[in-house]
């Protein structure tokens, strides 16, 4: 029986890379010089820092700019508020990995939507579809990716 499964992940080599590669181009940017503006990597997210907010408006889309150029998704990123106190601003960015509930019930609310004969489960932060069909399967990944989820998905273990 075909099956596949969705999962929600992130490739965090190049999302390391991508932070390095901001960095050198914050350090090299002209209105940047002796600021001490950085974007460092901590356990699940971003921490841009510098020292006025306008700053950080401009170091964001050099952020994500570097990550896309990477291939990394940018919905797994989610901004929190700026932080502004004596001289320093500082905002965090989470990365988000992994299907939660809520969103695995809205996953499979659209693959039954289909009417096709697909079965669904859900393993852990993983879920695994099944039909007899393998056109049904691609039907499904289609739908998903058209459909307005807030998370990076992606597709792995297609079997006949």
């Amino acid at each position: 029986m075909p099956s596949f499964d969705i999962k929600s992940g992130i490739n965090f080599h190049e999302v390391t890379n991508g932070v390095d590669q901001a960095n050198r181009i914050i350090q090299n940017r002209f209105d940047f010089k002796g600021t001490g503006a950085t974007i460092s990597l901590e356990e699940g997210s971003f921490v841009l820092q510098s020292q006025q907010e306008f700053q950080l408006h401009q170091m964001l889309p050099i952020l994500r700019e570097s990550l896309a150029k990477r291939g990394v998704d940018l919905k797994a990123l989610k901004p929190n508020e700026i932080e502004v106190s004596s001289g320093k601003a500082k905002q965090t960015i989470l990365l988000i990995e992994g299907i939660d509930q809520e969103t695995s019930k809205k996953i499979i609310q659209i693959i039954k939507s289909l009417k096709n004969k697909l079965q669904t489960s859900v393993q852990g932060e993983i879920i695994r579809v099944s039909g007899k069909k393998r056109d049904d399967l691609q039907n499904a990944m289609n739908s998903l990716k058209k459909a307005d989820i807030s998370i990076p998905l992606q597709f792995e273990n297609l079997r006949d």
